[in-house]
């Protein structure tokens, strides 16, 4: 009996090798006739599920500090609009009795309620305006890594064109309209957005209503004064304007409602996304039997030929009879 080809031992199979060798040799090899495998799919290291994006802000402070702005405006602009209807008030009362008639302590009343109403609206929404464009720029950032260049405008333009004349009548719906989308957990294509254009809605419509009361009441007070016959037209183009004004603030409240909504729903959007982990490429099909393989992997024999064993081919006999 001849030893081993590989280790030298005593005991050898039929193929010049003894058990353990001939195992081990066996382990490196492909069966015999059998298909080769094909690569992986790209990427060939998978992408872990259920890991959190990386790079997403998701901190609190921000939003917290938003809501309560936002809470703080209802009240703040029922205030402005009951200012504006105590004045549209005290224009009826000129209209029905004249001006001879004119209550001038009901008429300064309304004006310097509206003049505390108006101030503190205004230093109400400089402070929500400010976080308001610091959030949104921060959702179109996190959106940004939920789905690269899917976007029709920078992270500059989601803080700046609220300010912005003109454009800030469309750019902002645009990116939001693209932050819901990147942010959706199912998807682009099953994207509720009732509540965002909802929102969107009440507040080109309140903007309107109060560009139109400001146009009315610059030409009811760059006319002549309430001497002589167009008195009454003047006080009326006044009301009209005031009128106009409170229903804009009326939907600015319920605008600055549903803003909050919005708010809270786009962040359990980005939360759900992110946790949901980096969405991985669709696999590649299989590659077609006898096509040049990947990097790193042999090509393909003809079909019927026996695959060839991994490593250098080696005498089965080793250093078999002739070195004996």
């Amino acid at each position: 009996m001849y030893p081993c080809g590989h280790c030298r031992a005593a005991a050898v199979g039929p193929d010049g090798r003894c058990a353990a060798c001939g195992t081990y040799q066996q382990s490196l090899q492909a069966p015999m006739g059998a298909m080769p495998a094909a690569p992986p799919a790209y990427p060939y290291p998978g992408v872990p599920g259920g890991m959190p994006v990386g790079g997403v802000d998701l901190r609190r402070g921000v939003r917290v500090a938003l809501i309560v702005m936002l809470s703080l405006m209802l009240p703040v602009t029922l205030l402005v609009m009951a200012a504006r209807f105590a004045q549209a008030d005290a224009l009826e009362t000129i209209l029905d009795h004249g001006p001879l008639f004119l209550d001038r302590g009901k008429v300064e009343d309304a004006d310097d309620f509206y003049a505390v109403a108006i101030l503190l609206y205004f230093l109400t929404l400089a402070a929500t305006a400010t976080l308001w464009a610091v959030w949104f720029r921060r959702t179109r950032v996190n959106a940004e890594v939920f789905a690269p260049g899917t976007h029709r405008f920078g992270t500059g333009w989601a803080a700046g064109a609220w300010f912005t004349p003109v454009v800030n009548f469309w750019f902002p719906k645009q990116i939001a309209n693209d932050i819901y989308r990147a942010s959706s957990p199912t998807g682009p294509q099953n994207v509720r957005k009732g509540l965002l254009n909802a929102w969107w809605v009440l507040w080109i419509a309140a903007t309107a209503c109060n560009v139109v009361s400001s146009a009315l009441y610059s030409v009811a007070t760059n006319r002549n004064t309430y001497d002589g016959s167009d008195w009454h037209d003047n006080v009326s183009a006044l009301k009209s304007s005031v009128n106009l004004s409170g229903l804009a603030f009326l939907l600015y409240f319920v605008a600055a409602l549903l803003a909050i909504l919005v708010v809270r729903q786009l962040t359990k959007m980005q939360e759900q996304r992110a946790a949901m982990g980096p969405q991985p490429m669709a696999p590649m099909g299989g590659m077609p039997y006898g096509a040049p393989a990947a990097p790193g992997f042999p090509p393909a024999p003809p079909y019927g030929a026996p695959y060839p064993p991994h490593g250098q081919p080696q005498n089965p006999f080793g250093s078999g009879p002739a070195a004996y």
